[in-house]
């Protein structure tokens, strides 16, 4: 009985794209399945055959040229003895064979799964002083990190010996799984995806190809880095898997509070201390910085809160621009534990002031008259 003509049996042209002819055995397929079937399940079955061996034939590139010239007579042998047993509903899974496995993670048909994976990026976090920070220093450092094994490079492998092909998923790194009418791809539980198995695995590392070691690493830190501040050291992290690149190593700057000095980008703030005499009459004090110690002079009549700028004594942002400032605010001090004698000078001074009205003490009689004037309002 001569066989019907591929293309037909499919629905398609003889010009057909690979998606045509994908498309239309699906359709064909399900159309033709016995359990769809189950009226006529035998004639469903012939087609169904048929249907299946057509497909095999035309989605294989030197099958369908072979087709194409000779017809069946140039791809009777090729199939090893005809379009084989059905075997249930196998022939019917294998149409969504690549669906199924894309979405439960899977390679694909006979594509093999690649096993080589990059290792993992780590952080660790750098506690700088402030000193360290603005001036950029070189740190070193100790991180717990996953290298590869030099025992066997990495392989996993007894030396002298190596991974072999897996005998459950013959390399392709998943197995096809059947659940009703649909087959679908999981991650090969024997090889755990990767294709290979190791029958004599490493001593150092059993069989991972990777060990915890603690390496030592030297840091350049950039000047004016600030916390939150990232430094990345490119293949300083985790070791692949398989041979995989190294990951990264991400250097978290944080920046110790400074008993002086606080930051605010790239200016630097401190609080210097007066005594009243100096706050009244003037003076010239010593204040630090991070360079040095510079004088800075107080003007007579300085009140507290008085901010004093010192231009170019701050710090040099790390991704460029111009040098901050240090910005000085004074804060007048009380005088405290005061002897009888200075107690009665105070009150001398005291009376003096007194005397003067608000040209001695501008702010504080604007206040109280802004007070009288906000009372007054309220109970008007």
């Amino acid at each position: 009985m001569a066989k019907e003509d591929f293309y037909k049996l499919l629905g398609v042209e003889k010009n057909a794209s690979e998606a045509e002819i994908k498309k239309s055995y699906r359709k064909m397929a399900m159309k033709y399945h016995p359990d769809r079937n189950k009226d006529k399940p035998e004639a469903a079955e012939k087609q169904f055959k048929q249907i299946k061996e057509a497909y095999e034939i035309l989605s294989d590139p030197q099958k369908r040229s072979a087709y194409d010239q000779f017809g069946h007579a140039g791809v009777d042998n090729s199939r090893g003895g005809g379009p084989g047993g059905f075997g249930g509903a196998e022939g019917f899974g294998d149409i969504f064979g690549d669906v199924f496995g894309d979405i439960f993670g899977g390679a694909g048909g006979g594509r093999q799964r690649s096993s080589v994976q990059r290792g993992a990026d780590l952080r660790y976090n750098l506690e700088l002083t402030l000193e360290e920070a603005v001036g950029g220093t070189e740190a070193k450092i100790r991180v717990p990190i996953l290298t590869a094994c030099g025992e066997c490079s990495g392989t996993g492998a007894k030396k002298g010996s190596k991974p072999v092909t897996c005998t459950t998923c013959q390399g392709h790194g998943q197995v096809r799984m059947q659940q009703g009418f649909f087959s679908v791809q999981q991650t090969c539980p024997t090889c755990g995806g990767s294709g290979q198995q190791i029958k004599d695995p490493c001593r150092k590392c059993h069989g991972q190809g990777r060990v915890q070691e603690n390496k030592t690493l030297s840091v350049k830190v950039p000047q004016g880095v600030d916390t939150g501040d990232r430094i990345r050291l490119g293949g300083e992290g985790e070791a692949g898997a398989n041979g995989g690149p190294a990951g990264d190593l991400y250097v978290q700057v944080q920046v110790k509070e400074h008993p002086i000095f606080s930051r605010d980008g790239a200016n630097l703030y401190c609080e210097v201390p007066i005594s009243f005499p100096v706050a009244c009459l003037g003076g010239e004090l010593e204040v630090p910085t991070l360079s040095g110690k510079v004088k800075l002079k107080i003007p007579a009549e300085t009140q507290t809160g008085k901010l004093f700028r010192l231009r170019g004594k701050g710090v040099k942002p790390v991704r460029g621009g111009a040098v901050g400032d240090l910005m000085c605010r004074v804060q007048v001090e009380t005088p405290v534990r005061l002897t009888k004698e200075q107690r009665a000078l105070v009150e001398k001074l005291k009376d003096s002031l007194s005397g003067g009205g608000k040209q001695h003490s501008p702010q504080e009689h604007s206040w109280v008259d802004g007070v009288k004037s906000f009372i007054d309002k309220l109970t008007g």
